[in-house]
């Protein structure tokens, strides 16, 4: 077998269990999609029993190749399975995507059922299956979130190194940033080479790095196209690359039209702060308290913990930025069905400044029905100010009801 550093050297025994949030059907065939090393593997051979299923890991390359050769092996497997084998688990789907035009048939034919894992739905989106025509529920499962660290967490560790299951079997930062270079030369190899998902590399590897530098700024295409040399068109290609890759996340621009809502730019955020430091070559730069650097690296923390926080308890939340043609901007707008909108300004400071920091948000809340308005910070005073609830970011997790 061909060596992987990203996989030799850190080996799933050596992470510590975490109890994960997601909780997924034990009645029903499932998707579990999650980039690469936030835990897909762990989660499901700790959430099934060995004894009633069967277990197929697609990154074994040999595994792969016999699949991929005569796909109609794993139809024959299943059928010979006895009936105690009641799950069938396939890890990396999208490394042999005619296995679901297979599955797809023996969920109709036998009563077993399939849980199927991806680091990307690239493929899968295109394939014949269609995603197994909706008969597969789906789920996502991203980095540890702070509820489940629990004790582990400590806020400027998990701005510097992110919060990727691994990083925490690490104890040296050598290592931490060794197993990060790793995770990023992995994805370009494993998810961009060997999936053939562009013809050349050098522009897409360029475009990473634009990309980790500007992460929770308004997308320009333009600029970006301008400095990668290559075209707008190829940018969004290379921005639904990393969506479909699962790397990270585009967030709206908020409009009641959703088609002005279209209009306006979006901005991207990497779903980690550690893969994007990898990224973007800031690996050994400290985050220093104070800094212009610490202030964007706590909005982005705060931030996907929100998304991904809001996605395992209310999938149908829709997140968004709100921005005026005059500039005027606030962080976040969560859209909460049966509930009122949430408008989050994010400061860094440990002590709210009551003119500065509540203004933008202050502005909008007339412009919706009793919004809840909220300025989330590290100031550990909970305090109400125009309207707007000032609260450490801990509460805010739980002023949202996803902590």
């Amino acid at each position: 077998m061909e060596y992987n550093p990203f996989f030799d050297c850190f080996s799933e025994a050596s992470v510590e269990m975490f109890r994960r949030l997601l909780q997924t059907t034990r009645n029903h065939s499932f998707f579990l999609f999650g980039a690469r090393g936030t835990g897909k593997t762990t989660y499901i051979k700790d959430s099934f029993d060995p004894g009633a299923s069967l277990y197929i890991d697609l990154l074994d390359p040999e595994i792969e190749d016999a699949y991929r050769r005569t796909p109609q092996r794993f139809e024959h497997q299943v059928r010979a399975l006895p009936d105690a084998i009641e799950w069938v688990l396939i890890d990396e789907v999208q490394r042999a995507p005619r296995l679901l035009d297979i599955v797809h048939r023996l969920m109709t034919s036998t009563p077993k059922r399939f849980v199927l894992t991806g680091s990307s739905n690239r493929k899968l989106k295109r394939g014949a299956s269609n995603l197994l025509a909706g008969r597969a529920f789906v789920y996502n499962l991203y980095p540890l979130t702070v509820p489940e660290l629990g004790e582990s967490f400590e806020l400027t560790q998990a701005l510097r190194w992110g919060t990727l299951p691994r990083v925490y079997a690490l104890r040296e930062d050598d290592d931490k940033q060794a197993f990060l270079r790793a995770y990023a030369l992995t994805y370009l190899k494993e998810e961009i080479v060997a999936e053939q998902i562009i013809r050349r590399l050098d522009p897409f590897r360029h475009f990473l790095e634009i990309a980790a530098q500007s992460n929770g700024t308004i997308v320009n295409y333009a600029k970006i196209a301008e400095d990668v040399g290559v075209d707008a068109k190829t940018v969004i290609s290379y921005f639904g690359i990393l969506e479909d890759t699962l790397v990270g996340f585009l967030l709206p621009a908020y409009h009641r039209s959703i088609r002005k809502q279209q209009r306006v730019n979006p901005k991207f955020f990497f779903l980690d702060t550690g893969v994007k430091r990898s990224l973007d070559r800031t690996l050994q730069v400290p985050i220093n308290d104070g800094t212009y650097e610490y202030g964007k690296a706590f909005e982005h923390f705060i931030i996907t913990q929100i998304a991904h926080l809001s996605s395992y308890k209310y999938p149908d939340w829709r997140l968004s930025y709100l921005r005026t043609g005059s500039g005027t901007e606030i962080d976040l707008l969560i859209e909460r069905p049966g509930d009122s909108v949430a408008l989050i300004e994010i400061k860094s400071t440990q002590q709210i400044n009551a003119a500065r920091d509540v203004r933008a948000v202050a502005r909008f809340t007339k412009d919706f029905e009793k919004p809840l308005a909220l300025c989330i910070s590290r100031d550990q005073a909970r305090m109400t100010i125009d309207d707007v609830l000032c609260v450490h970011w801990r509460d805010a997790l739980e002023e949202l009801g996803i902590a």
